[in-house]
């Protein structure tokens, strides 16, 4: 076998074409990380959205879009009344009627645009127990409760949201009472306002949802049951963690056109890549072929090339990795339903390292192999 610093001093012969190799390499991986972040970040929130002792009522029809939904107001004393293993506390049993609405929203700078809205009453609370409130109070009537990356899904600065500032919607103005949190959930987007007033100004009267939190997360036939005996409110049941995996599956095209999007491009940086190396490998023919004159063996030279050639795409996943370090964790990315946060999981690390390695591997087989594929006293001759 060829001595591993044979392999080093061939990488650096030639600083340009090192520098093309690994910025080339680097380019695939920050594509790779990218695209990988991009996924996983969209598919936790989503995954991460839903609980699974929390129950949805719609309308029969509208299992696809709580939005679309429509379902009678005296569904909430019903559905408390009706349905048996709700979780409760001080005898309040933890039923939530909730209104969406996506509806334009104008901050005291000025700036107007798509907020989605949830009507609520302080039972919400009991049944969302990932809220947790940050700063400030629960709203009134006149106030608005806002997620603390609402402000991102908005597109207004962060001081356009805090507590004592003013939103207006529908002609009515609203004081910011309070900021909440819900960890890795699409709720951190949204608006929260008293049920009664989102009814009132865009003249609905009836919910988009009854939300209920079951003190088992298997009581799901009682729930299913209840829908099923009262035919009169022509609901649906499904569980809050199934509704927002179909939402999950809704945005499966658009991942994938982000994996596309990236093998689309890292293609041609691959195949530039493999022409670099055939270049710089075709140069090198006399001199491996004097190495097998002198007793190494083809499957010896090629592994050095191979060791040449990973070293240089370990170099670029490593710069590729503090770009990703620096340009994408923490990046916060608004898509209709909510604002995911990018980050470098261990999967997404893992996919990257993975990539520069086959990268190191494959690219340096096809240029390797047809070099020290030619005759031996051919290949001696070649200029």
């Amino acid at each position: 076998m060829l001595p591993f610093s044979y392999a080093v001093r061939n990488l650096f012969r030639d600083p340009w074409k090192l520098l093309q190799k690994t910025g080339g390499a680097a380019l695939v991986v920050f594509l790779i990380f990218a695209a990988s972040s991009f996924n996983e970040g969209m598919k936790e929130v989503l995954s991460a959205s839903g609980s699974e002792s929390n129950i949805i009522l719609l309308g029969a029809g509208s299992e696809e879009s709580v939005e679309r939904s429509e379902v009678m107001v005296q569904t909430v004393e019903q559905a408390a009344g009706g349905i048996r293993g709700l979780e409760s506390r001080l005898g309040v049993p933890a039923v939530s009627g909730e209104v969406h609405y996506m509806g334009n929203l104008s901050t005291g700078d000025g700036k107007q645009a798509q907020a989605l809205l949830r009507g609520v009453t302080p039972v919400a609370l009991e049944v969302h127990r990932e809220v947790r409130l940050l700063e400030g109070s629960y709203p009134a009537s006149g106030e608005v409760m806002a997620g603390r990356l609402a402000w991102h899904t908005l597109g207004v600065e962060e001081e356009a949201l805090r507590p004592g500032a003013e939103v207006v919607f529908e002609g009515q103005t609203f004081v910011v009472a309070g900021i909440f949190e819900a960890p890795n959930t699409v709720m951190e987007s949204e608006i929260w306002m008293d049920r009664s007033d989102l009814m009132t100004l865009i003249q609905r009267d009836s919910l988009s949802c009854v939300v209920v939190r079951q003190a088992s997360a298997d009581d799901f036939s009682k729930v299913d049951l209840f829908t099923k005996q009262r035919l009169d409110l022509e609901l649906v049941a499904i569980s809050e963690s199934d509704y927002y995996g179909k939402l999950a599956q809704f945005y499966g095209p658009i991942r994938a056109m982000t994996w596309l999007t990236a093998a689309l491009v890292a293609a041609g940086a691959i195949f530039g890549g493999l022409n670099l190396l055939y270049a710089s490998f075709s140069s090198r023919i006399r001199e491996m072929a004097t190495l097998q004159a002198v007793g190494y063996s083809r499957g010896a030279i090629l592994f050095s090339l191979i060791q040449e050639s990973l070293l240089a795409t370990l170099m670029g996943t490593l710069v590729a990795a503090v770009l990703a370090t620096v340009l994408l964790e923490g990046i916060n990315v608004p898509f209709s339903v909510g604002t995911f946060q990018l980050g470098l999981p261990l999967k997404v690390i893992l996919t990257g390292m993975i990539t520069g390695l086959l990268l190191g591997l494959i690219g340096a087989l096809p240029p390797g192999w047809r070099c020290l594929h030619a005759p031996l006293p051919v290949a001696l001759r070649s200029s």
